[in-house]
């Protein structure tokens, strides 16, 4: 496949991604703010960090690693190999729920069965819902190497939508069944996922468009494990490669999830604070979600097949070098543009946004306190994405096992931060704790991207230098919203705050305007694909 072909549907996967994470988040938000009217926050608590955390402990350790590796190169390769490789998952997964099972049961803190009960119902039901969710993988990663848009996209809407219908239905019903709401919400979603996989495969292959498209994968029965005669049962260099990535996987997850092993594993939170945090960083985190994430997967795939791991840029074919080069740039445009104008619109309107999204039982306290930190940390989480999607790509096993060594004392060195700064400044010291994380991540990825573009004559890390005259308009823009929240915001009527949100309207409008004029170059280029 051409590299311009690449990037067409590596950027229409981006979009649709996002459009997906969207009706995610908005769902997400409606089922919180419904829920927070019938259900409490020590529920809500256990619900959304401890189990949570659990589930996606077990997903993360049994697949991220084969992911980055069975995605990595040319969709041309031996797949029955592959196969093989990713249906490692699931033995993986279950030994990873057992043992995280035994630890969330015995050895960390239980909640008052008064106050949640069925707790161990509960551990359970999402771990379980782990193994039924890597069930999916091979299925998963084919889809994803081959740009298959659609399926992703009505798969996770539809296993949504089917968590969200059952989890209100049955919070009005039975309000009494607490984590059984939850549990039984969280089987069914995994379930309609994986089976819309299963049953898309199994309807495409051996049909006309499968054989039209030349699918590696002729029969449904290929896509179990089965053994070669005469050769190995999996690619040992996908293999090997999986291995360094899951080292790398195993300290990237503490360092994604730091604050939530923290709350959990040391109880610096009791859980109803859990839930309050849990509910302001999901607000928090909504750009983050539905934009950077799915750009992050997307254009790793873009990266990942038009440049090939491991090679110098003088070993690489010079037109893919500077379309890959190019991409970058603008992308580590777009997303500092993006973080830039939620950091600054974000500190000004983070307490209204709280008052009507949750009352006075968010906007009061260290609430908006932690949604303004919250948007300072958006933006570390912009460009960190872009360059460790880039930089992951690229690297090869030496150097993945050398980045492995900086994530482990960086993992160190961040838990103990967030151990400290939470407890001098409580849950806005994890978010502080993070920034600090991603700097250090985005100092060692943008080293990475210099020294490889350092021998050519491409500088794709000018893409974070925004013009001085849309500089200029955010500062602006942010010291008027910040003199329109202490003159109209938020105990001063409804009239007050129209003014107050009409202010932020207009810097918004002003800076559109400027990013326009002065940022063409990228505004083609989200035009064009």
């Amino acid at each position: 496949m051409a590299a311009q072909d690449v990037l067409g549907q590596t950027a229409r996967l981006a979009s649709s991604s996002a459009l997906l994470q969207v009706l995610f988040r908005v769902v997400t938000f409606g089922l919180n703010a419904f829920t927070l009217r019938y259900l409490s926050r020590e529920l809500i608590g256990v619900v959304n960090v401890r189990l949570t955390l659990l589930y996606s402990t077990v997903v993360f350790l049994a697949r991220e690693a084969f992911r980055r590796a069975c995605l990595s190169g040319s969709a041309k390769r031996n797949w029955t190999k592959t196969i093989n490789l990713l249906w490692l998952t699931v033995p993986l997964g279950v030994f990873w729920s057992l043992i995280l099972g035994l630890v969330w049961l015995h050895l960390l803190e239980v909640p008052d069965p008064s106050v949640v009960p069925h707790y161990q119902a509960g551990v359970v039901a999402f771990g379980l819902s782990a193994i039924v969710e890597l069930l999916g993988e091979p299925f998963w990663v084919l889809a994803q190497a081959h740009l298959f848009v659609r399926l992703k996209v009505i798969a996770e809407s539809l296993s949504v939508v089917s968590k969200c219908v059952l989890t209100v239905t049955l919070v009005i019903l039975y309000p009494q069944w607490d984590l059984y709401i939850f549990s039984l919400a969280q089987l069914l979603y995994v379930s309609v996922l994986v089976m819309c996989y299963v049953i898309y495969f199994v309807m495409f292959l051996g049909s006309p468009e499968a054989t039209k498209k030349s699918f590696p994968v002729a029969r449904v029965k290929a896509l179990l494990p089965s053994f070669v005669e005469d050769e190995t049962f999996v690619n040992w260099k996908e293999a090997r490669l999986t291995w360094s990535f899951f080292k790398q996987s195993f300290l990237k997850q503490i360092l994604t999830e730091g604050e939530r092993y923290v709350m959990t594993f040391l109880n610096v939170l009791n859980f109803g604070d859990q839930g309050v945090y849990d509910i302001v960083n999901n607000l928090g985190s909504l750009v983050a979600r539905f934009i950077f994430m799915p750009i992050e997967e997307s254009f790793y795939v873009f990266f990942a097949k038009v440049l090939e791991r491991g090679k110098t840029v003088k070993d690489q074919k010079q037109d893919d070098v500077a379309m890959a080069a190019n991409v970058l740039e603008l992308l580590l445009k777009l997303v500092l543009l993006i973080g830039l104008t939620i950091t600054v619109f974000g500190y000004a309107y983070s307490q209204l946004a709280l008052d009507i999204y949750g009352g006075s039982m968010l906007s009061s306290g260290t609430g908006p306190d932690l949604l303004r930190c919250y948007s300072l940390y958006v933006l570390f989480l912009a460009v960190n994405g872009v360059t460790e999607c880039f930089t992951f790509a690229l690297m090869g096993k030496e150097e993945v096992d050398r980045y492995n060594f900086v994530m482990l004392a960086l993992s160190f060195i961040f838990l103990c931060i967030s151990y400290f700064l939470t407890r001098w400044y409580g849950s806005v010291g994890f978010i502080l704790a993070n920034c600090f994380n991603m700097g250090i991540r985005i100092a060692h990825s943008t080293q990475y991207i210099y020294e490889y573009f350092r021998e050519s004559t491409h500088r794709p890390l000018r893409g974070l230098l925004p013009s001085p005259a849309l500089l200029l308009v955010y500062t602006i823009s942010a010291a008027a919203t910040a003199c329109s929240e202490v003159l109209f915001c938020c105990d001063k009527g409804w009239m007050a705050r129209l003014i107050h949100i009409s202010t932020g309207a207009l810097c918004f409008a002003a800076t559109l305007v400027t990013m326009f004029c002065t940022e063409t170059k990228l505004i083609h280029f989200v035009r064009s694909q």
